[in-house]
């Protein structure tokens, strides 16, 4: 099989496709024939060492991946061989031609969706409903703020924010990306500045986000980081919670005076680990945003494919924060479904 490999830390220009023997199943095991891998941020990370899981190499960037069962190990009744599903969570391996994993780690495809859009799709819902459902617990009728709304996992936020019946404001840099989250159901929109921000600048932000929602907010989720996360956190109502999610834009410096005064909680949302720490629980939310997805609550929006030759270009392309909802790299022959 043919592999994107990382050989040496680097930048995207570092990747190389080699060849690799076809990976075997073991037991509980399953093989995947992939057709698709979603890009993320953290891919872009994982390559340069600048990531906390640093597998030895060579490896595969690629953390979500769509395809067709091809092989299963001792003791597999599900999912079969021939079956399509996709599967998110994982630290890396995804950008090769076949994939070992634990069967019970694998969703079916919701009918009617493609392998391109199934590939950049377990990651960015999982985590945006685990994070929205387990550690937010989110209830009908709460004001949802959503940073960064216009990439991955907070395009899915908006979604799956309103169809868990909150009012979702989102929280976005330009007019294109604010156009994108209104198609996708967002009830308001705040358009920010970039940073960086001076004392008055970080205040200015702070009073727009609470303006934004009217007064404040019950709960933030918060896929961007650096000077963003405190203005967002001044913006939430008393017991409000913070969703920690990623730090694109840097790791934050947090006042804790800060989180005593508000009466509010700062919580860490990194799905990856609860997943194989809880994979009954991680499947059946799969099972539930697939209904949201039939019944055409979710609309994942891909914005870029590349084929399996230009990975490098494909992480290159998120990586300088180009993207608008998904990438992906087709990795096996075009779609079907």
């Amino acid at each position: 099989m043919r592999a994107v490999a990382s050989v040496v830390s680097g930048g995207p220009e570092t990747l190389r496709i080699i060849e690799l023997e076809d990976p075997v199943p073991g037991p509980g095991q399953v093989r995947i024939a992939v057709r698709a891998c979603g890009v993320n941020y953290f891919d872009f990370l994982l390559i340069q060492d600048l990531h906390h899981t640093k597998p030895p190499r060579p490896y595969s960037p690629g953390g979500e991946v769509s395809g067709i069962v091809d092989a299963v190990g001792e003791g597999v009744s599900e999912p079969k061989v021939g079956d399509r599903v996709t599967l998110g969570g994982l630290p890396y391996g995804g950008m090769a031609e076949k994939l070992v994993t634990e069967a019970n780690y694998c969703s079916p495809i919701p009918d009617g969706m493609s392998f391109e859009m199934a590939g950049g799709y377990p990651l960015v819902y999982g985590t945006s409903y685990f994070g929205l459902k387990q550690i937010g617990k989110m209830q009908p009728g709460e004001t949802l703020l959503v940073l960064g709304a216009a990439g991955g996992v907070g395009l899915a936020a908006v979604e799956i924010g309103k169809a868990m019946g909150a009012h979702v404001v989102a929280a976005v840099s330009s007019a294109e990306k604010e156009a994108l989250v209104r198609e996708h159901g967002a009830d308001a929109v705040i358009r920010y500045p970039r940073g960086p921000f001076d004392k008055q600048g970080a205040k200015a932000l702070a009073d727009m986000f609470k303006q934004g929602c009217g007064g404040g907010c019950d709960l933030v989720y918060d896929p961007v980081g650096g000077e963003y996360t405190e203005a967002s956190i001044r913006a939430l109502r008393p017991n409000g919670r913070s969703l920690i999610v990623g730090f694109p834009a840097g790791i934050p410096s947090l006042p804790l005076n800060l989180v005593l005064l508000k009466e509010c909680s700062v919580n860490g949302v990194f799905w990856g680990p609860w997943v194989w720490r809880e994979p009954e629980a991680s499947l059946q939310n799969m099972r539930e945003l697939a209904q949201m997805y039939e019944a055409g609550k979710l609309r994942p929006h891909i914005q870029k494919i590349f084929d399996f030759e230009e990975a490098a270009d494909a992480i290159a392309w998120l990586g300088a924060r180009n993207a608008l909802g998904k990438v992906v790299v087709r990795v096996g022959p075009a779609s079907e479904g």
